[in-house]
């Protein structure tokens, strides 16, 4: 696994393929600070550091899910696959 960073979106190289996490930058397009995502999606701020960098093992349905209703948009609004 190959993470990069480029302006507000990782990028993370993982078998055959590209995930591009763009949490940060919806965050910044809508000036939400992580603690008031953090408090208002009842998610760990380690968690939502986890899904702006990229640096998962596994995605988990359920805090996407409150990530989705929350900022009132797509999965892939947040994460964005493209096969090499």
């Amino acid at each position: 696994m190959i993470a990069t960073e480029t302006k507000n979106k990782n990028v993370v190289e993982i078998e055959g393929g590209y995930y591009t996490f763009k949490l940060k930058d919806i965050l910044d397009k809508r000036k939400i600070s992580i603690n008031k995502l953090m408090r208002d999606t009842n998610t760990d701020f380690k968690v939502i550091k986890r899904y702006m960098t990229g640096e998962l093992l596994r995605l988990d349905i359920i805090i996407l899910a409150r990530f989705c209703t929350y900022l009132d948009c797509e999965l892939t609004d947040l994460i964005e696959y493209r096969r090499k």
